[in-house]
């Protein structure tokens, strides 16, 4: 998959069948998009393009909402729709200025002059240019204008997207990964830097790596230990997480932290990238450092035969 973080990076490509969407969590309802324009570039002898935007539209047209939170990171949503065989991703800056656009400047500029667009899917519901003023009916208007086709997506499946991602991003927040993974289709993710920390997991016999996330628009799931494997150097590992803030020893900050099961390496200022596969309790406080680690101890138990039954 080609990547381009401008529009004026692209060359327009034959028989461009094209889509456009934020597609965050590239989620099962997503995929069955991305089949469907695959599908169509592969009876017209074409390419497909994703056009996405960055950042999220929300966050530029409402700078004061930092509620934004989103299921992948631009690199995650790019290594994703790579492995669904997505032939080129076009990364636009979103920006106030573009949003100003007529939607027949839109269409004409961006998706046949830039992109040579032949094929359009969209859904009933997309909407883009001024004020959000142009949409289906614009496309349909100006597809014999420009020589384009535009095909419609079911309104069920648009209702399908909206729903699942909703879902996903409520599933997670209330540390519900199990669920979340049903809608996405994968093991939910996040990758992160490990930083150094105060050593408390290695003085209870449980070294922990802290993970830091460098963007602060990744949504992470709620509190709580989970089940989950770590890739670090392309090598897969089990191991337990906890996300909190510590309360046994009067933490405030919110960590992210993992122990890695068979594993001894010290991996300080590296990227690993960590799966969420199962929830196994809420955080909580423990009468000392002693019961703390009893729990620990109870907890790998359940996270090893979680990840041995599923």
């Amino acid at each position: 998959m080609k990547i381009y973080h401008n529009i004026d990076e692209f060359k327009p490509v034959k028989n461009a069948v094209v889509t456009i969407g934020t597609f965050d969590g590239v989620h099962l309802g997503h995929r069955k998009i991305i089949s469907r324009i695959k599908e169509l570039a592969d009876a017209s002898g074409g390419e497909t393009v994703i056009l996405t935007f960055f950042p999220h539209p929300r966050m530029i047209l409402h700078p004061e909402d930092e509620s934004i939170k989103l299921i992948n990171t631009i690199n995650e949503k790019a290594q994703l729709l790579e492995q669904l065989g997505v032939d080129h991703l076009i990364i636009t800056p979103f920006s106030r200025d573009f949003s100003n656009q007529t939607a027949e400047d839109y269409i004409r500029d961006i998706l046949v002059n830039k992109i040579g667009t032949k094929k359009i899917v969209i859904g009933y519901d997309h909407r883009f240019g001024k004020d959000r003023q142009g949409g289906l009916n614009d496309l349909l208007q100006l597809a014999p204008v420009y020589n384009f086709e535009v095909i419609e997506i079911p309104e069920q499946d648009i209702h399908d997207v909206a729903v699942s991602s909703t879902r996903i991003r409520q599933a997670l927040l209330e540390s519900k990964v199990d669920l979340a993974n049903e809608f996405l289709g994968y093991p939910f993710f996040i990758t992160g830097k490990v930083t150094r920390g105060d050593q408390i997991g290695r003085q209870i016999g449980y070294p922990t790596a802290n993970i830091v996330i460098e963007e602060n628009y990744k949504l992470i799931p709620g509190d709580g230990i989970f089940a989950v494997k770590v890739e670090v150097d392309k090598v897969l590992y089990k191991g337990m997480a906890y996300i909190g803030t510590r309360p046994t020893i009067n933490g405030t900050r919110r960590n992210i932290e993992v122990n890695i099961f068979d594993f001894d390496r010290e991996i300080y200022y590296e990227q690993i990238r960590m799966e969420f596969h199962h929830f196994v309790r809420g955080d909580m406080k423990f009468e000392g450092l002693d019961k703390l680690k009893a729990q620990i101890a109870q907890d790998k138990i359940d996270v090893l035969s979680l990840l041995v039954h599923g």
